[in-house]
């Protein structure tokens, strides 16, 4: 079973076999990288956060973990809906295109794990930056945390096998048209899968590009989940801190 390459993340993030094979991800650091985060913002008691692209809501339910008042949004109606289980007072999902503007403002908006980049429409980048503006109240920060698009580049693996739960996923990997793809090919319950991940290669510089058109203020930038200080070939990370 072929899946067509549009709106690549609207299908395959939408299947199980995307979270069988991102399973391992690593929860310790991504709290760690919450707490440095929130503490470096400064975010208030309470504090309101927008969880742009969510998921099924684990750093949405960590967030809220620490005491802040947390709203995940996702364009993926089965990630929303296993992460609705989650919810109470002080956290709630919808399901929201991270592209327009979500109706309400908060003290930090964070777009995180390369979770930006996706469309096939370049004006729809451009929207998101000015969305999170928009949703920012007047003491609010953005953050956007992406792949060093030079290291990622540079320590590209052309292809690999990854087997999780029985499933071989063959993996093939390239940089073309100023996007960085990954071809992912199995087979599950009888069928043959393939899909296609598609992020834009996106450098510091094309961002603040973007930043600029939106009117949008880059305040500083750091190069991994512990906030050390980013560099152009050598950092893994990519995190902006913007309002």
């Amino acid at each position: 079973m072929t899946k067509p390459a549009k709106q690549w993340y609207a299908s395959w993030f939408d299947t199980p076999y995307y979270h069988i094979l991102y399973k391992d991800r690593n929860y310790t650091e991504a709290q760690d990288f919450m707490d440095n985060l929130t503490n470096y913002l400064n975010i208030p008691e309470q504090g309101k956060i927008l969880d742009l692209a969510c998921g099924k809501g684990r750093h949405s339910v960590y967030l809220n973990s620490l005491g802040y008042n947390v709203t995940g949004a996702d364009l993926s109606e089965q990630s929303i809906a296993y992460a609705e289980q989650f919810e109470n007072d002080t956290l709630k999902f919808k399901v929201h295109d991270m592209s327009k503007p979500y109706p309400d403002t908060f003290d930090a908006v964070f777009n995180l794990f390369t979770s930006f980049g996706y469309f096939e429409d370049e004006k729809c980048n451009l929207e998101t930056i000015k969305s999170i503006q928009a949703e920012l109240n007047e003491f609010g920060f953005g953050v956007i945390d992406f792949m060093n698009t030079n290291y990622v580049i540079e320590n590209l693996i052309p292809e690999n096998i990854k087997t999780v739960e029985g499933i071989d996923f063959h993996q093939k990997r390239s940089v073309k048209d100023g996007y960085i793809i990954k071809d992912i090919s199995f087979d599950a319950d009888g069928e043959h899968f393939e899909f296609q991940e598609r992020v834009k290669a996106f450098t510091l510089k094309d961002f603040e590009t973007l930043f600029e058109k939106a009117g949008v203020h880059l305040l500083d930038v750091f190069g991994d989940y512990k906030l050390h200080k980013y560099h152009t070939q050598t950092s893994e990370r990519m995190i902006m801190i913007f309002k």
